[in-house]
């Protein structure tokens, strides 16, 4: 079985046309199944882990308590991107606000691989909690911050268990749900990501007005302890009788340290770098930056040679990056991801700096991009399990993200409200509908022990993706800002106008 994987069957190019989601006798894939998009994989009961049999209530519990987390996470995603103004302006320190979002999706980026294994190593409720434990802590740590480096420090935090949330309870309902039920399913998860994201936008703006920003952290906190209960109480998920007999240092073994160093040099690096030429205008040639930059290079290939030769359990199996579906999958995660997180949190931005509307008026454009994340994701639910295919589905998804990108991208002061509120479903309904197709297709595309792993480096290149978007559009938008101010403000005084309008420290002028 295990030595199918070195042969390549000339029927893999032809078969784009069979469904993914067919029936099949095996639980495990050929070559084949391996290397196409439009693989067959299992549909029955024998999919489950025998040993996790539940019934109806305790599996509602169950994705209860793994979904109000889900939800949690979206909701903070959103509040956060509506708040950048305010906190930035109450920190004098307005062109580090996207430091908040960098700081957060760069540790969730860092630590999202790591859930896969402790997944396996720490049990699903085990990883669920921890994730749940540093979420939360940091989220609440938040808004006890004193300070702009305080906060975007509990920020991290918060990614360290943010990225665990979406990736320890999207492996559980793997443990749960029928293959081909989990499109289905994986729609409705997202529902509750989209009813997330859609209140966040405009609660969280309403609370900052009302009582101030701090209080949209602390507003986290009885959802929180939900989940956490929840979890403790109902996510009794077995894993394998081989795994579970495992001793402390075997578990500990599975754990690459050394690789998870060295992803966090590359991509720590390398945003840094960027970040600091553009927001603190130091020069290419200053030694922190291409020191940096260069650290980041060094950092990537020493990562990827941890995880050829010496990670005996690599974050990143390379074995798995060489085959197409996986590869697809994580680079056009990758780069969804990046256009979808620019543009959520740049287009509150955009509202309240330069249209002046109130937060709470800026969050509430984020509505209907929320809601289509919810439509678009149970529409590729019910498509594939429907039909059992995902390719058209992806394409389309993916032409949605670009039309998008295009509308948003003509905004001028004579858009109409019109555009202003609906230009962003596109993106919403498409990218929704993308990352549950392609979830799909990397667990169809991958053997059932590599389950967890695969499902953790989707979500790695997706958070990647989304620091890479947050960062590069916060440098992108405060270069083009400080070239604009140069243009337009000239005279003595023109550099002190420049730094308060940048710092938001709005007396000067």
């Amino acid at each position: 079985m295990f030595m199918a994987r070195g042969r390549r069957s000339s029927s893999a190019s032809s078969a784009e046309t069979r469904a993914l989601l067919e029936d099949s006798p095996t639980s495990y894939h050929s070559t084949d199944d391996v290397n196409s998009v439009s693989s067959t994989v299992v549909d029955s009961e024998a999919d489950l882990p025998s040993v996790n049999k539940f019934s109806n209530a305790d599996i509602c519990w169950i994705l209860a308590g793994l979904w109000s987390g889900v939800l949690l996470g979206a909701f903070d995603g959103t509040v956060v991107a509506t708040l950048l103004t305010p906190i930035g302006s109450e920190f004098k320190a307005s062109n580090q606000s996207s430091y908040i979002g960098t700081s957060y999706l760069l540790s969730v980026c860092c630590f999202t691989p790591l859930y896969g294994r402790l997944a396996d190593i720490l049990g699903r409720k085990g990883a669920m909690l921890l994730a749940l434990s540093l979420f939360g802590s940091g989220t609440i740590f938040c808004g006890m911050a004193p300070s702009m480096g305080t906060l975007i420090a509990a920020r991290a935090v918060a990614g360290m268990g943010g990225g665990g949330v979406m990736t320890v309870s999207s492996i559980a309902v793997s443990d749960l749900i029928p293959l081909k039920q989990r499109g289905l399913y994986q729609g409705m998860a997202n529902i509750l990501y989209g009813l997330g994201a859609g209140l966040g936008g405009p609660l969280g703006g309403w609370v900052n007005d009302k009582f101030g920003w701090r209080s949209a952290f602390y507003m986290q906190a009885p959802v929180l302890a939900f989940s956490v209960i929840v979890v403790a109480t109902k996510v009794n998920i077995q894993l394998p009788f081989e795994v579970q007999n495992q001793s402390v240092s075997d578990k500990l073994r599975r754990i690459d340290f050394l690789g998870s160093i060295t992803l966090v040099g590359a991509v720590g690096c390398l945003l840094l770098g960027i970040s600091l030429k553009t927001t603190e205008e130091m020069p290419w040639s200053d030694p922190l930056i291409y020191g940096l930059l260069i650290a980041s290079i060094f950092s990537g290939i020493l990562f990827v040679l941890v995880e050829k030769y010496w990670a005996p359990y690599p974050v990143m199996p390379l074995r798995l990056m060489t085959q197409r579906t996986p590869l697809a999958v994580s680079i056009s995660n990758l780069l969804a991801s990046m256009s979808a997180f620019s543009m959520l949190y740049n287009v509150p931005l955009y509202f309240s700096a330069a249209k002046m509307e109130s937060a709470a008026n800026s969050g509430l454009h984020l509505l209907p991009h929320s809601i289509a994340i919810s439509t678009g994701s149970v529409f590729a639910g019910w498509i594939m399990r429907k039909t059992g295919k995902l390719y058209t589905l992806t394409l389309v998804s993916c032409g949605l993200m670009i039309l998008a990108s295009a509308l948003v991208s003509c905004w001028n002061n004579d858009s109409s409200p019109v555009h202003l509120w609906l230009d962003l479903i596109p993106q919403g309904f498409g990218m929704a509908s993308f990352i549950t197709s392609t979830l799909i297709a990397m667990i169809a595309g991958v053997y059932r022990e590599d389950m967890a792993v695969a499902t953790g480096i989707t979500y790695l290149f997706r958070t990647t993706g989304q620091v890479l978007g947050v960062s590069l559009g916060g440098a992108v938008l405060q270069a083009v800002l400080l070239q604009k101010l140069r243009e337009r403000i000239q005279g003595p005084e023109s550099e002190k106008i420049i730094y308060a309008i940048r710092y938001h420290q709005l007396c000067y002028l």
